[in-house]
Protein backbone atom coordinates (compact mmCIF):
# COMPACT_ATOMS: atom_id res chain seq x y z
CA UNK A 1 0.00 0.00 0.00
CA UNK A 2 1.82 2.99 -1.00
CA UNK A 3 1.49 6.30 1.13
CA UNK A 4 2.92 9.96 1.74
CA UNK A 5 5.96 10.31 3.97
CA UNK A 6 8.31 13.24 4.43
CA UNK A 7 11.01 13.40 2.13
CA UNK A 8 13.82 12.66 3.59
CA UNK A 9 12.32 9.00 4.72
CA UNK A 10 10.88 8.68 1.28
CA UNK A 11 14.09 8.69 -0.52
CA UNK A 12 16.00 6.40 2.13
CA UNK A 13 13.23 4.21 1.23
CA UNK A 14 14.12 4.89 -2.18
CA UNK A 15 17.79 4.19 -1.46
CA UNK A 16 16.47 0.91 -0.20
CA UNK A 17 14.30 -0.48 -2.69
CA UNK A 18 16.44 0.32 -5.94
CA UNK A 19 19.53 -1.68 -5.28
CA UNK A 20 16.89 -5.04 -4.94
CA UNK A 21 15.32 -4.20 -8.09
CA UNK A 22 18.47 -3.94 -9.58
CA UNK A 23 19.88 -6.79 -8.19
CA UNK A 24 16.65 -9.11 -9.01
CA UNK A 25 17.86 -12.10 -11.89
CA UNK A 26 14.87 -13.49 -13.35
CA UNK A 27 14.65 -17.18 -13.97
CA UNK A 28 16.49 -18.57 -16.22
CA UNK A 29 15.94 -21.95 -18.08
CA UNK A 30 19.35 -23.90 -16.60
CA UNK A 31 17.82 -27.63 -17.05
CA UNK A 32 16.29 -29.37 -19.49
CA UNK A 33 12.81 -29.67 -19.77
CA UNK A 34 11.37 -33.14 -18.48
CA UNK A 35 10.64 -35.42 -21.45
CA UNK A 36 6.29 -34.92 -22.27
CA UNK A 37 6.36 -37.73 -24.44
CA UNK A 38 8.31 -41.01 -25.42
CA UNK A 39 7.62 -39.59 -29.43
CA UNK A 40 7.12 -36.99 -30.98
CA UNK A 41 3.49 -38.67 -31.55
CA UNK A 42 2.82 -39.07 -27.36
CA UNK A 43 3.74 -35.02 -26.92
CA UNK A 44 1.00 -34.05 -29.80
CA UNK A 45 -1.59 -36.29 -27.67
CA UNK A 46 -0.46 -34.50 -24.46
CA UNK A 47 -0.58 -31.50 -25.74
CA UNK A 48 -3.87 -32.02 -26.82
CA UNK A 49 -5.18 -33.14 -23.29
CA UNK A 50 -3.42 -29.45 -22.27
CA UNK A 51 -0.21 -31.35 -20.55
CA UNK A 52 1.18 -29.53 -17.35
CA UNK A 53 4.29 -30.41 -15.59
CA UNK A 54 5.70 -28.32 -12.41
CA UNK A 55 8.93 -29.28 -10.52
CA UNK A 56 10.26 -28.13 -7.02
CA UNK A 57 7.50 -26.05 -6.30
CA UNK A 58 7.24 -25.61 -2.45
CA UNK A 59 4.01 -26.34 -1.21
CA UNK A 60 4.07 -22.07 0.25
CA UNK A 61 4.63 -21.44 -3.36
CA UNK A 62 1.65 -23.63 -4.73
CA UNK A 63 -1.11 -21.97 -2.09
CA UNK A 64 0.90 -18.36 -2.55
CA UNK A 65 -0.05 -19.34 -6.63
CA UNK A 66 -3.67 -20.14 -5.70
CA UNK A 67 -4.31 -16.64 -4.00
CA UNK A 68 -3.48 -15.26 -6.65
CA UNK A 69 -5.34 -16.40 -9.34
CA UNK A 70 -8.15 -17.00 -6.13
CA UNK A 71 -8.17 -12.68 -6.39
CA UNK A 72 -7.58 -12.26 -10.26
CA UNK A 73 -10.53 -14.47 -10.95
CA UNK A 74 -12.71 -12.79 -8.27
CA UNK A 75 -12.41 -9.57 -9.19
CA UNK A 76 -13.56 -9.90 -12.70
CA UNK A 77 -16.89 -7.95 -13.30
CA UNK A 78 -20.40 -9.60 -14.26
CA UNK A 79 -21.92 -8.32 -17.70
CA UNK A 80 -24.12 -5.88 -18.16
CA UNK A 81 -27.82 -6.61 -19.73
CA UNK A 82 -27.96 -5.35 -23.20
CA UNK A 83 -24.41 -4.33 -23.23
CA UNK A 84 -21.83 -6.05 -25.90
CA UNK A 85 -19.27 -6.50 -23.13
CA UNK A 86 -16.17 -7.68 -23.82
CA UNK A 87 -13.74 -9.58 -21.24
CA UNK A 88 -9.84 -9.84 -21.84
CA UNK A 89 -7.45 -12.85 -20.93
CA UNK A 90 -3.89 -11.66 -22.03
CA UNK A 91 -1.15 -14.54 -21.12
CA UNK A 92 2.43 -14.74 -21.06
CA UNK A 93 3.13 -18.11 -21.08
CA UNK A 94 7.23 -18.27 -20.91
CA UNK A 95 9.31 -16.90 -17.90
CA UNK A 96 11.39 -14.77 -20.18
CA UNK A 97 10.61 -10.93 -19.04
CA UNK A 98 9.67 -10.26 -23.18
CA UNK A 99 6.55 -12.66 -22.74
CA UNK A 100 5.50 -10.95 -19.46
CA UNK A 101 5.81 -7.48 -20.36
CA UNK A 102 4.15 -8.02 -23.71
CA UNK A 103 1.15 -9.77 -21.55
CA UNK A 104 1.07 -6.90 -19.12
CA UNK A 105 0.76 -4.22 -21.79
CA UNK A 106 -1.15 -6.31 -24.17
CA UNK A 107 -4.02 -6.36 -21.36
CA UNK A 108 -3.96 -2.37 -20.94
CA UNK A 109 -3.93 -1.63 -24.45
CA UNK A 110 -6.97 -4.37 -24.71
CA UNK A 111 -8.60 -2.93 -21.87
CA UNK A 112 -9.01 0.60 -22.74
CA UNK A 113 -9.68 -0.32 -26.62
CA UNK A 114 -12.62 -2.73 -26.12
CA UNK A 115 -13.90 -1.05 -22.83
CA UNK A 116 -12.78 -4.27 -21.03
CA UNK A 117 -11.47 -2.24 -17.30
CA UNK A 118 -12.43 -4.91 -14.76
CA UNK A 119 -13.65 -7.99 -16.99
CA UNK A 120 -9.45 -7.93 -17.69
CA UNK A 121 -7.92 -11.08 -16.09
CA UNK A 122 -3.57 -11.16 -17.26
CA UNK A 123 -1.52 -14.49 -16.77
CA UNK A 124 2.30 -13.74 -16.69
CA UNK A 125 5.18 -14.41 -15.27
CA UNK A 126 7.79 -11.40 -14.20
CA UNK A 127 8.42 -8.20 -16.41
CA UNK A 128 12.29 -8.31 -15.42
CA UNK A 129 12.12 -6.14 -12.72
CA UNK A 130 10.51 -8.71 -9.74
CA UNK A 131 9.16 -11.80 -8.91
CA UNK A 132 5.94 -11.38 -10.69
CA UNK A 133 2.47 -10.54 -8.58
CA UNK A 134 -0.15 -11.86 -11.57
CA UNK A 135 -0.99 -15.59 -11.51
CA UNK A 136 1.32 -18.15 -14.04
CA UNK A 137 0.53 -18.21 -17.27
CA UNK A 138 -0.08 -21.72 -17.32
CA UNK A 139 -2.03 -24.19 -19.52
CA UNK A 140 -4.42 -24.82 -16.21
CA UNK A 141 -4.60 -21.21 -15.49
CA UNK A 142 -5.51 -20.07 -18.55
CA UNK A 143 -8.51 -23.14 -18.37
CA UNK A 144 -9.64 -21.50 -15.08
CA UNK A 145 -9.83 -17.99 -16.64
CA UNK A 146 -11.74 -18.91 -19.80
CA UNK A 147 -14.00 -21.18 -17.39
CA UNK A 148 -14.62 -17.81 -15.00
CA UNK A 149 -15.05 -15.47 -18.24
CA UNK A 150 -17.74 -18.05 -19.35
CA UNK A 151 -19.56 -18.10 -15.67
CA UNK A 152 -20.21 -14.35 -15.78
CA UNK A 153 -20.67 -13.24 -19.06
CA UNK A 154 -23.64 -13.84 -21.56
CA UNK A 155 -22.53 -15.91 -24.32
CA UNK A 156 -24.90 -15.02 -26.86
CA UNK A 157 -24.21 -11.45 -26.58
CA UNK A 158 -20.27 -10.95 -24.93
CA UNK A 159 -17.19 -11.01 -26.66
CA UNK A 160 -14.20 -13.13 -25.29
CA UNK A 161 -10.58 -11.38 -26.47
CA UNK A 162 -8.20 -13.67 -25.63
CA UNK A 163 -3.90 -12.91 -26.60
CA UNK A 164 -1.36 -15.65 -25.71
CA UNK A 165 2.63 -14.88 -26.13
CA UNK A 166 5.05 -17.33 -25.65
CA UNK A 167 7.43 -19.74 -27.68
CA UNK A 168 5.35 -21.78 -30.40
CA UNK A 169 6.22 -25.05 -32.13
CA UNK A 170 3.94 -27.20 -34.64
CA UNK A 171 2.01 -29.11 -31.71
CA UNK A 172 0.91 -25.66 -30.24
CA UNK A 173 1.94 -22.87 -28.04
CA UNK A 174 4.23 -23.86 -25.01
CA UNK A 175 4.45 -23.22 -21.23
CA UNK A 176 8.01 -22.78 -19.67
CA UNK A 177 8.23 -21.03 -16.37
CA UNK A 178 12.56 -21.31 -15.76
CA UNK A 179 13.16 -24.44 -14.20
CA UNK A 180 9.73 -25.37 -13.13
CA UNK A 181 6.90 -25.46 -14.95
CA UNK A 182 6.80 -26.90 -18.17
CA UNK A 183 3.46 -28.19 -20.72
CA UNK A 184 2.32 -27.08 -24.33
CA UNK A 185 -1.33 -26.44 -25.56
CA UNK A 186 -2.60 -27.63 -28.72
CA UNK A 187 -4.81 -26.33 -31.22
CA UNK A 188 -7.31 -28.82 -30.55
CA UNK A 189 -6.83 -28.07 -26.29
CA UNK A 190 -7.52 -25.03 -26.80
CA UNK A 191 -10.51 -25.07 -29.10
CA UNK A 192 -12.25 -28.17 -27.36
CA UNK A 193 -12.12 -25.96 -23.83
CA UNK A 194 -13.89 -22.87 -25.55
CA UNK A 195 -16.65 -25.23 -27.43
CA UNK A 196 -17.28 -26.76 -24.33
CA UNK A 197 -17.48 -23.63 -22.10
CA UNK A 198 -19.89 -22.51 -24.46
CA UNK A 199 -17.73 -19.15 -26.21
CA UNK A 200 -18.79 -18.38 -29.93
CA UNK A 201 -17.77 -14.90 -29.34
CA UNK A 202 -14.36 -14.71 -29.76
CA UNK A 203 -11.57 -12.59 -31.40
CA UNK A 204 -8.06 -14.79 -30.45
CA UNK A 205 -4.75 -13.70 -30.89
CA UNK A 206 -1.96 -16.07 -30.67
CA UNK A 207 1.90 -14.40 -30.84
CA UNK A 208 4.03 -17.77 -31.13
CA UNK A 209 6.11 -19.81 -34.06
CA UNK A 210 4.05 -21.59 -35.89
CA UNK A 211 1.41 -20.50 -34.49
CA UNK A 212 -0.89 -20.59 -38.37
CA UNK A 213 -1.92 -24.07 -36.62
CA UNK A 214 -4.51 -22.43 -34.52
CA UNK A 215 -5.72 -21.02 -37.59
CA UNK A 216 -8.10 -24.00 -38.59
CA UNK A 217 -9.57 -25.29 -35.57
CA UNK A 218 -10.38 -22.42 -34.11
CA UNK A 219 -11.88 -20.54 -37.39
CA UNK A 220 -15.80 -20.04 -36.33
CA UNK A 221 -18.88 -18.03 -38.16
CA UNK A 222 -18.54 -16.52 -35.35
CA UNK A 223 -15.12 -15.70 -34.18
CA UNK A 224 -12.05 -13.89 -35.34
CA UNK A 225 -8.31 -15.97 -35.32
CA UNK A 226 -5.43 -13.73 -35.58
CA UNK A 227 -1.88 -15.25 -35.86
CA UNK A 228 1.66 -14.03 -35.73
CA UNK A 229 2.95 -16.57 -38.01
CA UNK A 230 2.01 -19.22 -40.88
CA UNK A 231 1.71 -22.91 -39.48
CA UNK A 232 5.21 -23.63 -40.91
CA UNK A 233 7.11 -20.64 -40.42
CA UNK A 234 9.26 -18.84 -37.36
CA UNK A 235 8.20 -14.99 -36.22
CA UNK A 236 10.39 -12.80 -34.44
CA UNK A 237 11.63 -10.58 -31.39
CA UNK A 238 11.38 -13.11 -28.19
CA UNK A 239 14.60 -12.62 -26.81
CA UNK A 240 14.44 -12.20 -23.49
CA UNK A 241 15.59 -8.61 -22.87
CA UNK A 242 12.76 -7.18 -25.25
CA UNK A 243 9.81 -5.28 -24.47
CA UNK A 244 8.12 -6.84 -27.77
CA UNK A 245 8.04 -9.50 -29.87
CA UNK A 246 7.20 -8.47 -33.83
CA UNK A 247 3.85 -9.65 -33.72
CA UNK A 248 2.87 -7.61 -30.44
CA UNK A 249 5.15 -4.73 -31.11
CA UNK A 250 2.91 -4.03 -35.00
CA UNK A 251 -0.66 -4.93 -33.69
CA UNK A 252 -0.60 -4.01 -30.14
CA UNK A 253 1.70 -1.53 -29.37
CA UNK A 254 0.94 0.19 -32.57
CA UNK A 255 -2.08 -0.87 -34.69
CA UNK A 256 -4.43 -1.14 -31.86
CA UNK A 257 -3.87 1.87 -30.10
CA UNK A 258 -5.52 3.69 -32.80
CA UNK A 259 -9.13 4.30 -33.87
CA UNK A 260 -9.32 2.21 -36.40
CA UNK A 261 -11.29 -0.89 -37.12
CA UNK A 262 -9.48 -4.59 -36.33
CA UNK A 263 -9.06 -5.58 -40.51
CA UNK A 264 -7.50 -2.21 -41.07
CA UNK A 265 -5.19 -2.64 -37.84
CA UNK A 266 -4.06 -6.17 -38.76
CA UNK A 267 -3.17 -4.50 -42.04
CA UNK A 268 -0.94 -2.23 -40.73
CA UNK A 269 0.58 -4.91 -38.31
CA UNK A 270 1.07 -7.04 -41.35
CA UNK A 271 3.16 -4.27 -43.50
CA UNK A 272 4.83 -3.11 -40.23
CA UNK A 273 6.43 -6.94 -39.36
CA UNK A 274 6.63 -7.37 -43.66
CA UNK A 275 8.94 -4.53 -43.80
CA UNK A 276 10.86 -5.19 -40.54
CA UNK A 277 11.32 -9.05 -41.66
CA UNK A 278 12.67 -7.29 -45.04
CA UNK A 279 14.76 -4.87 -43.66
CA UNK A 280 16.48 -7.98 -41.66
CA UNK A 281 16.77 -10.11 -44.82
CA UNK A 282 14.26 -12.47 -42.37
CA UNK A 283 12.32 -15.46 -43.98
CA UNK A 284 8.53 -14.03 -43.67
CA UNK A 285 6.79 -15.38 -40.80
CA UNK A 286 3.38 -14.82 -42.50
CA UNK A 287 1.08 -13.79 -40.16
CA UNK A 288 -2.70 -15.49 -40.78
CA UNK A 289 -6.23 -13.97 -39.97
CA UNK A 290 -9.72 -15.11 -40.20
CA UNK A 291 -13.30 -13.60 -39.82
CA UNK A 292 -16.17 -15.44 -39.35
CA UNK A 293 -19.10 -14.73 -41.55
CA UNK A 294 -21.46 -13.59 -38.49
CA UNK A 295 -18.30 -11.89 -36.31
CA UNK A 296 -19.39 -8.51 -37.85
CA UNK A 297 -22.73 -8.64 -35.72
CA UNK A 298 -20.25 -8.12 -32.90
CA UNK A 299 -17.37 -6.88 -34.22
CA UNK A 300 -18.51 -3.83 -35.39
CA UNK A 301 -20.05 -2.52 -32.55
CA UNK A 302 -16.89 -2.83 -30.31
CA UNK A 303 -14.67 -1.52 -33.37
CA UNK A 304 -17.24 1.98 -32.73
CA UNK A 305 -16.19 1.72 -29.40
CA UNK A 306 -12.72 2.19 -29.36
CA UNK A 307 -11.56 5.71 -28.00
CA UNK A 308 -10.92 8.23 -30.25
CA UNK A 309 -7.66 9.62 -29.54
CA UNK A 310 -4.63 7.03 -30.11
CA UNK A 311 -2.03 6.07 -27.05
CA UNK A 312 1.87 6.48 -27.64
CA UNK A 313 3.46 3.28 -28.00
CA UNK A 314 5.90 2.15 -25.03
CA UNK A 315 8.92 0.65 -24.74
CA UNK A 316 11.74 -0.45 -27.25
CA UNK A 317 10.48 -0.87 -30.60
CA UNK A 318 11.09 -4.95 -31.42
CA UNK A 319 12.80 -3.50 -34.40
CA UNK A 320 15.81 -2.01 -32.83
CA UNK A 321 16.98 -5.79 -32.05
CA UNK A 322 18.07 -4.96 -35.88
CA UNK A 323 20.00 -2.67 -34.87
CA UNK A 324 23.27 -4.49 -34.43
CA UNK A 325 21.87 -7.27 -32.55
CA UNK A 326 20.73 -10.48 -34.49
CA UNK A 327 16.98 -11.51 -34.33
CA UNK A 328 16.22 -14.88 -32.94
CA UNK A 329 13.10 -16.64 -34.00
CA UNK A 330 10.80 -17.73 -31.48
Amino acid sequence: MRRIVPGIIAFALAALVAPALAQYDPPHHTQPAPPLGRSDEDTVVQANNGIEIQRDRTPQNELAEHRRLARALARVAPQRKGVIDAYVVAVGLDSDAVFGREAREAGRVLARRYGAEGRTIVLAGTDGRAPSDLPRGSPGNIAAALARVAEVMDKKENVLILYTTSHGAPLGILYNDGDQGFGAMSPVRLADMLETLGIKRRLVMISACYSGVFVDPLASDDGVIITAASSDRTSFGCQADSDWTFFGDALINTALRKAQPLAAADAEARALIAAWEARGDLVPSGPQIAIGARAGTWLDVLDKRVPPAATKPVGRPAISLLDGQSSDAR
